[in-house]
């Protein structure tokens, strides 16, 4: 079996070619070609601790696998990440294990890589001032992507924490060295996003992280950071005056707070939330209808991204020689 680390990853999937491969997995998605149940969730103690199980399979890539992710939140005081995950990938004809990878790089790779997908689908074209709010890893790749898709020449990174802004700038620029763009950083969400032609929120917040008036016409909005019910990163008022595309109809009713809380407020209905990502990457369906309009991606995430991020790896590593070959099993 190989093993791929995190470096291994990086080299093998550039971010332009993360963004082809959600705009692919998605299609299938939507098409009723690929599996990805909901996740399953089993609570450890009281920390709060839970492991997370994500099963998915896209026939039309072989890429069939699932992610396993922890999440401890006392870890912090043990001098430890909160979060560890790996992506195991099995061979769809045989059932062989192929490789296991570093599951929080692809997980970082292909939250970015699907709202690139989004962005290029969706934003206007020459869309030059990206607004991250929300400046970990996965505020990283969100800016690295939407750079890979639109001219950007300015980031602005938005969070309450000057270390994270810090660690956001020095990381963009050692690990995405492609990305040219002027990097600002700030705790003031408001003002940024008034200069902002995309907005990507990547925190765990539970109330909007930004005010509704200070949109402006035109621009798009990629949300990702809150994947439960009770979590809220977007205004009610932007999600009722805003054309929605998800990326999953079942898992958003069942985990996207932004949503379900402007259902509940009477901002939209469930009839507003029918048209999924991979309806506008095949052109099945119409994306943005106008220069003025405001249009918002929401997503939760999939397996589907991580099976087919691993997928791409595995076959980019064979045919390059790099990772490890471990074996497990005796012949």
């Amino acid at each position: 079996m190989l093993v791929l680390n995190t470096e291994d990853v990086r080299s093998l999937v550039p971010m332009r070619q993360a963004v082809e491969l959600m705009k692919e997995a998605f299609v299938e998605l939507s098409a009723n070609r690929a599996q990805a149940p909901l996740r399953s969730v089993l609570e450890v103690n009281d920390d709060p601790a839970a492991l997370l199980m994500m099963p998915g399979f896209v026939p039309a890539k072989a890429a069939l696998g699932f992610k396993m992710v922890s999440f401890f939140g006392e870890n912090a005081s043990r001098g430890l990440p909160t979060i560890h995950a790996l992506v195991c990938l099995v061979d769809h004809e045989t059932g062989v294990p192929l490789g296991m990878m570093d599951g929080s790089f692809v997980t970082a790779l292909r939250t970015g890589a699907v709202s690139g997908a989004a962005t290029d689908l969706l934003a206007l074209p020459e869309a030059k001032t990206v607004v991250v709010i929300g400046a970990g890893v996965q505020g990283v790749t969100q800016a690295a992507a939407v750079a890979s898709v639109r001219p950007i020449e300015r980031i602005v990174a938005v969070d309450v924490r000057q270390e994270s802004l810090a660690r956001f700038e020095s990381s963009l620029r050692t690990e995405w060295p492609e990305v040219t763009a002027e990097v600002e950083l700030t705790s003031e969400a408001n003002e940024a996003v008034r200069r902002a032609d995309v907005i990507c929120t990547a925190t765990t917040a539970k109330r909007a992280v930004f005010g509704d008036e200070a949109v402006r016409p035109g621009t798009h909005i990629n949300a990702v950071g809150a994947f439960t019910p009770e979590m809220q990163e977007i205004p009610v008022d932007t999600v009722g005056r805003a054309l929605i595309v998800v990326d999953n109809f079942d898992a958003i009713m069942a985990e996207a707070g932004d949503l379900l809380k402007a259902i509940d407020a009477g901002a939209i209905s469930e009839a507003d939330l029918h048209l999924e990502l991979g309806h506008v990457a095949s052109d099945t369906a119409r994306g943005r209808s106008s220069r003025e309009q405001v249009t918002l991606f929401k997503s939760v995430g999939n397996a589907v991204q991580d099976v087919t991020v691993a997928r791409y790896a595995i076959d980019q590593a064979l045919s390059s020689g790099a990772g490890q070959v471990v074996e497990l099993f005796s012949s």
